[in-house]
C-alpha cells in the first residue's frame, strides 16, 4: 500500500512526509482492516511534524479517517465487509482507570492517539480496534465526513464545556476547520456568534455561515461575549479573548498545543470578575457518538478543500499559512461515496 510516513520532526516547509510502499497491515484480534477513502488534515499534524507534540516515530499521521471494512480480525464482529466507518483521534484507552470509569477516557493515562501512538489515515489502509470506530451517517460524502471526526467532534466537546444557554453570545477566535463547524452548531443551538479572524476569506466564510459580526482579535465587537472558544495556534489570542469576555464568562481553549506562549497578563484587567479558562484535552467516544447523528440532523455542511494523498505536504503548508477555506481533506481510495 502507499503511505506517507513521518520519520523525523522539523519545519513543515521542509515537506517531511515521504511517500513509501508498505505491506498492507493484518488486523489483530478485535481489530478491523479499513480501506481508507478520505482523511482530514488537522492542526495536530502540524504539532506532531514540528515537535510540539511527540509522536512515536516513524508514524503514519492522520486521525480524521473515513473508510470501509475489508477484513476483520479474530473476535471482531461489530461490522461486516463493506461497512463505512470513521476513526477519530481516540485510538484506545485502558477502560479501567478512574477517568475511563467516569466517562472521561480522554484523560486516561494510557490514552493513545491515532496517527500519534498508532498509525493513522495518511495511507491506503489502516487497522484499528473496532470498539474505537464510528458508523458514518449516509447524508455525508467521504470528504464531507472526514473533518467531522476531529474538527467536528472536538468542536462539539468545546460547546459542551462552554455550558452556554440559548440566546447567549459566543465568540470564536480563529476560523478554520473546527470553528466553521462549531458556528453551524452554535446557530442551531440558538446562539449569536462573533468571529475574530484575520483573513478576508475566513471572514467571508463566517459571514456566509451566519456570523452576526466578524473582525480581528484586536477589534472591539458590538457587545462583550458570554463565552469564547479559542482555536488559534498562538498564545497571544488568550488575553484578546479574555478582554471581550463578560464577567463570569468562560474561555475554552480548544487547541492541543500553542506555537507561541501565552503572554503575561494583568490579573485585575483580564482574569478578575470570576472569568474562567478551560482547556480541552482530546475527545471521548461518546463525543463522536453524540455528534455525528447531530451533524446529520442539523445538517452541518463542512466546507472542504480536497487534495490527493501525495500532496499532503502541500496541504499542511497551506494549513499553517491559514490558506485553507474550511477543512483540508486527502482523498485516497476512489471506491467510496463521492
Amino acid at each position: 500500500m502507499k503511505a506517507l510516513v513521518l520519520s523525523q520532526t522539523g519545519p513543515v516547509e521542509n515537506q517531511p512526509l515521504r511517500l513509501v510502499d508498505l505491506p498492507v497491515p493484518e488486523p489483530k484480534a478485535g481489530e478491523i482492516l479499513v480501506e481508507v477513502a478520505a482523511c482530514g488534515v488537522c492542526h495536530t499534524e502540524l504539532d506532531e511534524i514540528e515537535g510540539r507534540l511527540t509522536p512515536q516515530l516513524p508514524i503514519i499521521l492522520g486521525h480524521e479517517i473515513i473508510g470501509r471494512v475489508v477484513k476483520t480480525g479474530k473476535g471482531a464482529g461489530r461490522y461486516k465487509t463493506g461497512d463505512r466507518i470513521g476513526i477519530a483521534w481516540i485510538n484506545s484507552a485502558c477502560g479501567k482507570c478512574e477517568f475511563c470509569n467516569s466517562g472521561r477516557e480522554n484523560l486516561c493515562p494510557e490514552f493513545r492517539g491515532t496517527g500519534c501512538e498508532a498509525n493513522g489515515g495518511y495511507a491506503e489502509y489502516t487497522t484499528v480496534d473496532e470498539r474505537f470506530t464510528f458508523p458514518i451517517p449516509e447524508r455525508f460524502t467521504d470528504t464531507q465526513a472526514a473533518p467531522l471526526l476531529c474538527a467536528g467532534a472536538i468542536g462539539y466537546r468545546d460547546l459542551q464545556l462552554a455550558g452556554m444557554n440559548p440566546g447567549q453570545t459566543l465568540g470564536l477566535f480563529g476560523f478554520g476547520a473546527s470553528a466553521h463547524i462549531v458556528l453551524q452548531m452554535a446557530k442551531y443551538f440558538g446562539h449569536e456568534i462573533y468571529v475574530f479572524t484575520r483573513g478576508e476569506e475566513h471572514q467571508n466564510l463566517a459571514n456566509d455561515l451566519g456570523a452576526s459580526w466578524t473582525g480581528t482579535s484586536q477589534e472591539k465587537p458590538p457587545h462583550p461575549v458570554d463565552c469564547a472558544i479559542d482555536f488559534t495556534p498562538v498564545g497571544e489570542t488568550i488575553p484578546d479573548a479574555l478582554r471581550v469576555l463578560k464577567k463570569g464568562g468562560r474561555l475554552v481553549v480548544a487547541v492541543i498545543r500553542k506555537r507561541t506562549p501565552v503572554p503575561a497578563m494583568d490579573y485585575a484587567g483580564l482574569l478578575w470578575d470570576e472569568k474562567e479558562v478551560k482547556s480541552v484535552a482530546n475527545i471521548t467516544r461518546r463525543d463522536a457518538e453524540e455528534f455525528l447523528p447531530l451533524a446529520a440532523k442539523i445538517p452541518i455542511v463542512p466546507e472542504v478543500q480536497e487534495f490527493p494523498l501525495e500532496n499532503a505536504n502541500e496541504a499542511l503548508i497551506l494549513l499553517k499559512q491559514g490558506k485553507i477555506r474550511g477543512a483540508a481533506v486527502l482523498k485516497i481510495n476512489r471506491g467510496g461515496r463521492q
